[in-house]
């Protein structure tokens, strides 16, 4: 009677030892299947830092206007491309906003920077300005057909406020080369690659503004 108890106890320890290793392996298997947590990643913007002063800058207050793109650029996620028509976006590699607000605030900034230009502002009900530049952003993405490239394609167009007028327009597309085929090497390529497209445009807009000065400002 003695042993068959003990033998009863020790059935029963089996027994909450094995559930208990059933518990914990469950509790394994969800966390493994949990959510992924998300990468977020963003395009260098100039610093608030003074620009150097400029004792002659172009008389111009300049607007930047909304960037137009389709639909996957108005979303945080990276998209990605075969070359062909086929494109998608990676789940958990994420912009920390959409690549068109991020872009507006890079030539927002890099124009303010050069100290080129009298005021640049963003476009707001409460703000003026003579001119105002805006865009269409066509490709921000990885293009894998053999070697990872970062594809931009972007149009920005300058108008006249006054007279809703088209006075420049300046086109950029280049496949900035990634050094890997990582997603960090992509998110630096394409940030490469915007950062020098946008400087190329602010070059030829300086140089536009220099050849055609506004008119001065009539009381």
């Amino acid at each position: 009677m003695k042993r068959g108890k003990i033998q009863l106890m020790t059935n029963h320890t089996k027994f909450a030892s094995g559930r208990l290793a059933l518990s914990l392996a469950a509790l394994l298997l969800a966390g493994c299947g949990g959510a992924r947590p998300s990468k977020y990643y963003q395009l260098t913007v100039p610093g608030d830092a003074a620009p150097a002063a400029d004792p002659n800058p172009l008389p111009v207050d300049l607007l930047i206007g909304r960037i137009a793109a389709p639909g996957l650029y108005h979303e945080d996620q990276i998209v990605y491309s075969s070359g062909g028509e086929h494109m998608g976006t990676y789940e958990y590699q994420r912009w920390a906003e959409p690549p068109v607000e991020m872009i507006q605030e890079v030539i927002l900034r890099q124009l303010r920077s050069s100290g080129r230009f009298r005021n640049v502002n963003l476009l707001r009900s409460n703000v003026h300005g003579d001119f105002l530049l805006h865009g269409h952003l066509y490709d921000f993405k990885e293009v894998s057909a053999g070697s990872t490239v970062a594809r931009v394609t972007i149009e920005l167009e300058l108008r006249d406020v006054k007279t809703h007028k088209t006075l420049w327009t300046h086109f950029y597309t280049h496949d900035e080369p990634a050094a890997a085929k990582d997603i960090t090497a992509v998110v630096d390529a394409l940030n490469r690659n915007i950062q020098q497209g946008i400087a190329q445009a602010r070059t030829l807009l300086e140089q536009y503004f220099t050849e055609h000065p506004p008119a001065p400002s009539t009381p």
